[in-house]
């Protein structure tokens, strides 16, 4: 299978052992009714194998629609997929799963949703830092917050629940490429979607995340103000604005700075694609 074939939103590669893993969002299922995710593997970034189901609903987890943007990290010995989920009676939120290998099966690890269960939220991504100490950052999610908000919440060093209370980062008209959007419930508002801590080699903390602009959906790029996950972050030009976004960094078997996001932003139609950054790039 091509990367082109491969009808995943929010993609997120991981490296392991000369082979890539790459994850997303089903795009069949990303706006309604869904069971699980799904894992491609490998060599080259260009011929995959898969799918492999990864996660799979047996009927006893609490979720049953909107599985969104899962992404996969190594932890103390283990795997750690963090991902979105909602059902028709809890706010959307990001919960925690558990593996021995890449490749799954991913079992629930934490006790339902990680984010506050009276918020509507998404996108959650892990980070460690320079102490080794776990956070997560996050979505609050715009059709709630009006303003879309990127946040940070301390975890406990299991994984299994927050350690403490969410800190702002920044909302999404800080931004002044976002556009307003208009929901069908009648609110306007600012989107955030897609948060991704990169430390870069000069030791900058960069976020990136995702929101409307003028050309669609647009890959944004902030800084942390002072090197923490827990400080303001600064906007930055953004790194793709040809409606696509969602994306991640990671480097290649060669080294290479790779940015994976997926395009074009539309129902069946999207897939990853992986651009080269060059040395000079902020994140670089």
């Amino acid at each position: 299978m091509r990367t082109e074939e491969i009808n995943i939103r929010d993609p997120f590669v991981v490296l392991h052992e000369d082979t890539y893993y790459l994850y997303g969002t089903r795009g069949p299922t990303c706006w309604g009714p869904a069971t699980g995710f799904d894992v491609y593997t490998s060599s080259d970034l260009r011929a995959w194998e898969g799918p492999f189901i990864c996660f799979e609903n047996d009927g006893s987890f609490w979720a049953d629609r909107n599985y969104w943007a899962p992404e996969v990290h190594p932890y103390q010995g283990a795997w750690y997929m963090f991902a979105s989920f909602k059902n028709e009676t809890r706010h959307r939120g990001t919960a925690i799963l558990r593996a021995e290998t890449p490749l799954g099966p991913f079992v629930p690890w934490s006790d339902g949703p990680v984010t506050p269960v009276e918020w509507e939220c998404l996108d959650g991504t892990f980070h460690a830092d320079e102490n080794g100490k776990p956070w997560m950052v996050f979505c609050h999610e715009w059709v709630q917050a009006g303003d879309g908000e990127i946040l940070a919440m301390p975890l406990k060093a299991d994984l299994r629940a927050a350690a403490g209370g969410p800190v702002l980062l920044f909302r999404a008209s800080e931004a002044p490429w976002a556009r307003l959007v208009h929901h069908s419930s009648g609110r306007d508002g600012y989107v955030t979607d897609g948060p991704f801590l990169w430390r870069a080699k000069d030791g900058r903390l960069m976020c990136l995340w995702s929101s409307l602009s003028a050309t669609g959906y647009t890959q944004g790029l902030a800084v942390s103000d002072n090197g923490r996950a827990d400080s303001h972050f600064t906007q930055l030009p953004p790194l793709f604005e040809k409606d696509g976004g969602h994306g991640m960094l990671f480097r290649t078997k060669e080294g290479q700075l790779m940015l994976t996001l997926h395009t074009p932003n539309e129902h069946l139609k999207e897939h990853p694609v992986f651009i080269p950054l060059p040395d000079d790039s902020p994140v670089a």
